[in-house]
Parts: C-alpha cells; sequence; structure tokens
C-alpha cells in the first residue's frame, strides 16, 4: 500500500493532485502538452503510473483537472482584487492587469493550438471553464455601461475581442519595460471599450504636456 502523504486520504489525494499539476505544467512549458506523456508527468511528480488513474484516467482529463484548479483559484483572486473597486474603469484596468499575470491558465503553449492536439469534447470542458471568467468581464462592462463610464456596445462582440488582446499580449517578463507594457494594454483596452479620457501614463506623456503641468515660474 503506497504512504500516506498528509494527514488523510483527503489530504494525500489533494497533494498528490498538486504534485501532478505542477508537474504537467513545467512541462507544458517546456515542451507543450502534445510532446508530454503522462508517465513523464508521473515521473516529475514523484507519483506512481498506476497512482495516477486514481485520479485522471488520461492526459486530457489531468490538463482538464489543472484548468478546472487554476481557473477556480485565479477567478476568486481576481473577484477580490475587485471587491473593494467601485469605479468601472478602475474595475477594468484592475481585470486587465490580473489578466497580464496570469500565464498558465489558458496556454498549452508551446506547440501546435489545443484544438489540434485535443479531442472536441475536451475543448468544449475547457471552454466552460474559461468562460467562468469572462463571465466577470461582461460584469464589469454592463456596470460600466450602466453607469455612463463605457458607451453602448454589444458585448457578445467586446468581450471575446478584450480577452484575445489580453491572451495574444506580449509583456516582458519583469524590469520597467514590464510596467511600461501593462500601463499600454490597460490604455489600449480602455480606448477599445470606448473610454475617451484615459490617462496617459508617465513613459507615454510628451515633455510639452509635462511642461503644460507645471506651474509658470518652474518652467520660465
Amino acid at each position: 500500500m503506497p504512504k500516506i502523504i498528509g494527514g488523510s486520504l483527503h489530504e494525500h489525494r489533494e497533494q498528490t493532485r498538486q504534485k501532478l499539476f505542477a508537474a504537467l505544467s513545467t512541462l507544458m512549458a517546456e515542451r507543450g502538452f502534445d510532446a508530454v506523456t503522462l508517465a513523464e508527468i508521473a515521473h516529475a511528480a514523484g507519483v506512481g503510473r498506476t497512482a495516477v488513474y486514481n485520479h485522471f484516467p488520461d492526459k486530457e482529463a489531468l490538463l482538464v483537472g489543472f484548468i478546472t484548479h487554476e481557473t477556480e483559484q485565479y477567478a476568486a483572486s481576481l473577484q477580490r482584487a475587485l471587491d473593494d473597486l467601485d469605479d468601472p474603469v478602475e474595475r477594468l484596468r484592475t481585470y486587465v492587469s490580473q489578466q497580464i499575470q496570469l500565464k498558465r491558465v489558458y496556454h498549452v503553449a508551446p506547440g501546435p493550438e489545443p484544438r489540434s492536439v485535443l479531442s472536441r469534447q475536451t475543448q468544449q470542458r475547457v471552454r466552460e471553464h474559461v468562460v467562468v471568467v469572462e463571465r466577470i468581464l461582461r460584469e464589469i462592462l454592463t456596470d460600466g455601461i450602466a453607469s455612463g463610464a463605457f458607451p453602448e456596445q454589444d458585448l457578445d462582440t467586446t468581450v471575446p475581442l478584450v480577452n484575445a488582446c489580453l491572451s495574444g499580449r506580449g509583456v516582458p517578463d519583469d524590469g520597467p519595460e514590464r510596467e511600461r507594457a501593462i500601463e499600454q494594454t490597460e490604455a489600449f483596452v480602455l480606448r477599445a471599450v470606448g473610454v475617451l479620457t484615459v490617462e496617459p501614463s508617465a513613459d507615454e506623456r510628451h515633455p510639452d504636456d509635462e511642461a503644460a503641468r507645471l506651474p509658470a515660474a518652474v518652467v520660465a
């Protein structure tokens, strides 16, 4: 009988799942989902291959479990970040910045697009969990339209366009370039949904604009 990890069978199962998720995430980042085998995932997680089948019948089921877990964790974190914000514009800024922080949930790259390596049924199950996050964006935009912060628009078109922009955005890993990229992405999305008075970041301002903000004695 395998050694129980944690204080109970439930804790053992949960810790085993977390090890499998961590191994899957690492291996996908290195080679892509299609190039990784279930045996390799089990080995990287330090779990016997037969034990994996107690949790997931195949590799695609493991991927769905991973995405489900990550999406639930992310959605809860995103909601906490939004709970104390009332201004629709600031809520949308927060949504954008939080989405940029997300690196794992919706990306199975490198390698072929998920459509080419996942079954239709698995694609649908993955899509169901993406909708959880899209629903939060829809609520932000709906409230913003109701308050007059955003103009009337077709959210069935706007929501997927905004998320497509964010999922395809290349952002540096760190440094001033990362902060600048996040600010520019926020400004772009705000303009895209109709916010016309977006305050430019310090990096985007022209020197003449800065001069105009200073008292006359300082400019002179």
